[in-house]
């Protein structure tokens, strides 16, 4: 609108405020933000379109009423960007590049109905003051929904945004946003209409002129127009062969109809992808009672987020080839279905799924947009520590550093008598935890990754089998060291202290405990009677070694792997064993330890074995058995050393009788050094909840 226009209206509002507006005019009349060419009776909220500086000095050095301060907060708090919404659509590159960072207002925000297990989605409303819009937020950008940032009625400012059309309607899909906080919540700024309902005179304008472009000479009033064909009705032409050829295709800029793969559901057609493969299976067989044959899937990836395909019998020939990891296509008209999570691993409702008339071009590696923003993997890493509040057989993406790899074992199915291989390693990451995750088949025999390096896993499923531990499925991909920053930020923590630190471990087997349990003091133990039912009991205590015996600390064991039991001294170099019946040259001495154990409430003996004997001497008990030998303070000294340390215990309390007595035998399953930056973050979280 012009000055005068302008001068006009808020005179006949307000008569005080003529001096004042004369020279506020002058400012914004010669802005280079004049962009609004209707009348209006509402200036003092449309002024909102000019610079805002401006109009908030003059009013503010010249109110003489408190009544207009009103006006000013309303042209000072209203930062969103009017027509943005249409311009967005009316582009002819509706992206981020053609119209950068629009800032809207939040009207609705609606959370939508999603499968088990499947990420939460929301619908938001969004609002430039002129028109409003729904929109879908990806994946993402929830995050600002669920720590509660993103409110009714607040401002956002849109850093990633695709503008889409479903079936005729306009959906704008938000990939990225910020939260503009220091503008506040606001009730509905303006009388916004839907973007539909502002368009749709000139549509119908449009839409009449082509219908009389195309009427014939002859045709007569009330003629039905000759029908369109298939293309021009926006239903795909039938193709009798897929397009199976691999070649150049154009910049994404020249396709119109390119979607992120999260706007993605069966209710639309007409699309078109731009994907990364980040995966690709074998070829596997399937049969059932009237058929069989051949499948196999890709993962792709995009930057809103990951999508499942999968290709049959003739679709695996046409395309298994052409797809390869790490490469860029253009990918059309599949089917979308739901996603069948019992068989993948990616955080997606939908899957697709190749068909006869699917079509799939390869980027080409020397068009500019072939590696433009596309990532090569997506993780939602999960730290070892919080493993123990992930449900069973949940699907997760770890990262972690290789502590330990186990030799490959041979498992016999009971069901089918078929054989598998596979192999245990430990992985450990900054959060103090370590974890065993199981391989599987010929990843398992094929493993050459040694200790220390750095291991990425995504989709393996978690376990409770000996406490807790992951699996990888036959849909879980494995990276080595990948080049992300989680690996950079862990190889840092691990080459400076991580490699010499003791984790807290899940399996219950190891020389390490989970410090999850709550604690028993030692007095608790006995006020409790712990151990005097006919089923042990087992409990977590932190207690301070306070003497070790140093007599009868060890026995003589069968070398024979996973015997362990005592042998005899035949004569000199012979140690029989009486239940592998073998006599061997030598024995392994084993640790068989009485520890003397108090805390701030009582005092215990525990008994320990040779894991945590080991851990707790600081050496095997071969090497403690030769100083008891030798002369000298060495032995004497190592066990000084061993005593006045704190560890949390995990053990077993059983009735035991000895010498014709009954008594509570206390076990030592697993024992670990006190972690004391895991005990602050314990007790802090105890202190919070009072």
């Amino acid at each position: 609108m012009c000055g005068s226009c302008l001068k006009r209206t808020i005179k006949c509002q307000d008569r005080y405020l003529k001096g004042c507006v004369t020279q506020t005019l002058s400012l914004i009349y010669t802005s280079p933000r004049h962009l609004i060419t209707t009348h209006s009776t509402r200036c003092s909220l449309n002024t909102s379109i000019f610079p805002l500086s401006f109009v908030l000095t003059k009013f503010s050095i010249n109110r003489t009423r408190p009544r207009h301060l009103g006006i000013l907060e309303i042209m000072a708090i209203n930062p969103c960007t009017p027509g943005a919404l249409q311009r967005v659509f009316e582009a002819d590159t509706p992206t981020p590049a053609s119209f950068p960072n629009p800032i809207l207002q939040v009207l609705q925000i609606k959370s939508l109905a999603a499968q088990p297990s499947a990420p939460e989605r929301y619908r938001v409303v969004f609002s430039d003051t002129q028109n409003f819009i729904q929109s879908m937020l990806a994946t993402q950008a929830t995050a600002h929904v669920l720590d509660g940032s993103i409110e009714k009625g607040c401002f956002v400012q849109l850093t990633n945004y695709q503008a889409n059309r479903v079936k005729e309607k306009k959906i704008l899909i938000v990939i990225g946003l910020e939260v503009l906080t220091q503008y506040g919540k606001q009730e509905k700024i303006g009388e916004p209409v839907p973007l539909e309902a502002s368009q749709r005179p000139q549509t119908l304008d449009r839409a009449r002129a082509a219908q009389n472009e195309k009427a014939s000479p002859t045709s007569f009033y009330g003629n039905r127009p000759a029908p369109a064909p298939a293309e021009q009705r926006g239903v795909p032409a039938r193709q009798a062969q897929p397009t199976t050829t691999v070649r150049p295709s154009a910049p994404s800029t020249a396709r119109p109809n390119i979607y992120p793969i999260e706007s993605l559901s069966p209710y639309q057609n007409r699309w078109t992808i731009r994907a990364r493969v980040t995966y690709k299976s074998p070829i596997k067989l399937w049969h059932n009672s009237n058929r069989d044959g051949r499948l196999f899937n890709v993962s792709l990836i995009d930057e809103s987020g990951e999508i499942r395909a999968t290709g049959f019998n003739d679709q695996v020939d046409s395309f298994y080839e052409m797809l390869q990891e790490g490469q860029i296509y253009y990918i059309s008209n599949c089917k979308v279905n739901l996603a069948k999570k019992q068989y993948s691993n990616i955080n997606n409702e939908y899957e697709l799924a190749f068909e006869r008339i699917t079509e799939i071009e390869k980027v080409a590696s020397d068009c500019n947009d072939a590696d433009d923003g596309l990532p090569r993997a997506r993780f939602n890493f999960i730290q070892f520590s919080e493993l123990e509040g992930i449900q069973n057989d949940g699907i997760i993406d770890i990262i972690g550093v290789i502590k330990e790899v186990d030799d490959v074992a041979t498992l016999l199915s009971k069901n089918t008598q078929k054989s598998y291989t596979k192999r245990d390693v430990t992985l450990v990451d900054k959060s103090g935890y370590s974890i065993r995750i199981t391989i599987w088949g010929k990843t398992a025999e094929d493993w050459e990754t040694q200790p220390d390096e750095i291991v990425a896993f995504k989709g393996v499923k978690v376990s409770d089998y000996g406490g807790r531990s992951l699996g990888m499925l036959h849909s879980s991909t494995m990276t080595v060291n990948p080049d992300i920053d989680e690996s950079h930020a862990l190889r840092g923590w691990y080459d400076g202290q991580g490699h010499g630190e003791t984790f807290q471990s899940y399996y219950p087997g190891s020389s390490s405990v989970s410090t999850n349990d709550p604690y028993k003091t030692l007095s608790q133990i006995r006020d409790e009677n712990l151990g005097m039912g006919e089923e042990p009991d087992i409990f977590t205590t932190k207690a301070t070694i306070v003497y070790i015996k140093n007599d009868n600390f060890s026995y003589p064991a069968c070398l024979t792997p996973k015997c362990n039991k005592k042998v005899v001294d035949l004569a000199e170099g012979q140690w029989k064993c009486d239940k592998c019946d073998v006599t061997h040259p030598k024995p392994r001495y084993r640790y068989i330890m009485a520890i003397s154990c108090s805390d701030a409430f009582g005092l215990a003996w525990f008994s320990c074995f040779d894991d945590v004997g080991t851990m707790i001497m600081g050496m095997t008990a071969d090497e403690l058995v030769e100083l008891s030998q030798s002369s000298g303070p060495a032995f004497t000294d190592a066990f000084s050393q061993a005593n006045c340390k704190a560890y949390v215990f995990r053990c077993r309390a059983k009735m035991d009788v000895f010498q014709d007595q009954q008594r509570v035998r206390y076990q030592v399953l697993s024992a670990a050094p006190v972690n004391f930056a895991l005990e602050a973050h314990k007790l802090i979280g105890q202190i919070k909840l009072y």
